[in-house]
């Protein structure tokens, strides 16, 4: 089954707008105008409207970097959200990175939903839920506030250090970090014998472990998804992988996941999109998803 998903009830995450190889959202009380490089098409609102609505607006140096510049100010460079759904609720801190990123990929709390509804689920007493290239966090404790044993992977120490706030702004503990490349830590697992309930891999297109090990997503993830399969549980589990790449499709991610796990049920994939208030729709990756409930 192929779906198209999007977050419905994030009271303090609105996409306003996108288009022009721009988006424009709000983030609590503030709205941000930054590049994106998915909205090929016209925007929607008129360029008075995004100027009289943007706070602040990413003003980019290159394709990766920039500076952020603020019609006042007395605007944070850091600030707090809050996300909730019926199972759990979680706070994030924001803040305005030098990359456009402010610390979140709204367009997850999808999986999010998934992660929580799934643990509820479970008849293990406390799940081992593992979390890879985990960034700042936000599915991580979704998990841990469900419920479950959570291990976040990541191999950058600082956003690592960045969802340990995040941990202590939403009054949990005992998620355990790890900074480490994400596939060797696969494989040391593997050689210890561990199982996880629940697996979350959302990796990026390229990137670096801390000791200068290379990641491009084409020519690792079907490594990866051989061996991060064999860590789930035989008899409970679930396994989203979650992937922002201009070059792949619903299909291909289908495709990993039934070769590298033939017995797989409950297989859903899609794609994830942001529903804009001004009517139009951002593509924002695309997923695959099972589990063992029916």
């Amino acid at each position: 089954m192929i779906s198209l998903l999007t977050p419905t009830h994030w009271k303090d995450y609105e996409l306003i707008d996108c288009g022009d190889f721009e988006k424009l959202e709000r983030f609590g009380n503030l709205v941000l105008s930054r590049p994106e490089p998915q909205a090929v098409w016209k925007k929607t609102l008129s360029d008075q409207d995004w100027k009289k609505q943007t706070h602040i607006k990413f003003k980019g140096r290159s394709a990766t970097s920039g500076e952020w510049i603020k019609n006042s100010a007395h605007l944070p460079d850091r600030w707090n959200v809050e996300y909730k759904n019926d199972d759990v609720s979680i706070n994030l801190r924001l803040g305005l990175t030098s990359f456009k990123h402010v610390g979140v990929f709204p367009e997850q709390a999808v999986n999010w939903d998934y992660i929580s509804s799934s643990i509820k689920k479970f008849k293990t007493a406390s799940p081992k839920v593992l979390n890879l290239f985990a960034y700042t966090g936000a599915a991580s404790l979704i998990a841990k506030a469900a419920g479950a044993d959570t291990t976040h992977v990541d191999s950058i120490k600082q956003v690592v250090n960045w969802a340990n706030e995040n941990q202590e702004l939403s009054k949990l503990k005992d998620v355990r970090w790890v900074v480490e490349d994400a596939l060797k830590f696969v494989k040391r697992e593997l050689k210890r014998g561990k199982k996880y309930n629940g697996i979350i891999l959302d990796p990026p297109a390229f990137g670096h472990g801390p000791n200068g090990e290379k990641w491009k997503l084409e020519d690792h993830i079907q490594e990866m998804m051989q061996d991060v399969v064999q860590l789930l549980d035989e008899e409970e589990h679930f396994l989203i992988l979650n992937t922002y790449s201009l070059g792949f499709s619903s299909v291909i991610v289908e495709n990993l996941i039934k070769t590298s796990f033939p017995q797989v049920k409950n297989l859903e994939t899609g794609e994830l999109y942001l529903q804009a208030t001004s009517g139009i729709k951002l593509p924002l990756g695309v997923f695959g998803k099972f589990n063992t409930f029916k």
